[in-house]
């Protein structure tokens, strides 16, 4: 597809770059945390706690945002797993986006994220490995029943066609 090619946010952490001025997305972000605490709890509600739980965010882009999703939905499942008295799953979280996607940005920001986890959390958050997706969601990303969870705040709008299971919801 033409677009995945020429689409694109200006890279690097300068002043014009995306991920210098993402403060809406940012506040997107923190408004939908509710939701997103709320579903991963549904979703850890069953008796059969998982011991991996794999993830992806659609449309990550680059930058301070990237990882934000990641700390709230790993905060959600420390706070669960504290109160239910489970062990934290190893977790695994693929950040997805186009291919011209500042990935270097985000990798250049996970020694950090690592080190705030293991302060902040210690040993109350499981093994937690990020890998980097790069790919169009209009085709096919990853390996059947290869997820358990996937997010995406800023990505629905790029949807050509409605999908299937909003249809049905809707019957």
């Amino acid at each position: 597809m033409y677009v995945e090619k020429v689409l694109h946010m200006t890279s690097g952490v300068e002043e014009n770059s995306y991920s210098h001025n993402s403060a809406l997305q940012k506040t997107v972000i923190s408004k939908v945390r509710p939701v997103l605490e709320g579903t991963v709890r549904a979703l850890y509600s069953k008796e059969n706690f998982p011991r991996y739980f794999s993830v992806a965010d659609l449309g990550c882009s680059s930058g301070p945002n990237t990882l934000i999703v990641t700390y709230e939905m790993i905060d959600a499942i420390v706070g669960l797993c504290r109160e239910t008295g489970h062990s934290p799953p190893e977790l695994t979280v693929f950040l997805n986006d186009l291919p011209s996607n500042d990935f270097n940005t985000d990798f250049k920001l996970l020694p950090d994220f690592y080190a705030m986890l293991k302060k902040e959390k210690g040993n109350d958050v499981g093994p937690c490995f990020i890998a980097g997706m790069p790919g169009s969601f209009y085709g096919r990303l990853f390996p059947s029943k290869s997820l358990d969870f996937v997010h995406s705040s800023y990505s629905v709008h790029w949807l050509s066609k409605v999908s299937i299971f909003t249809l049905k919801i809707g019957q």
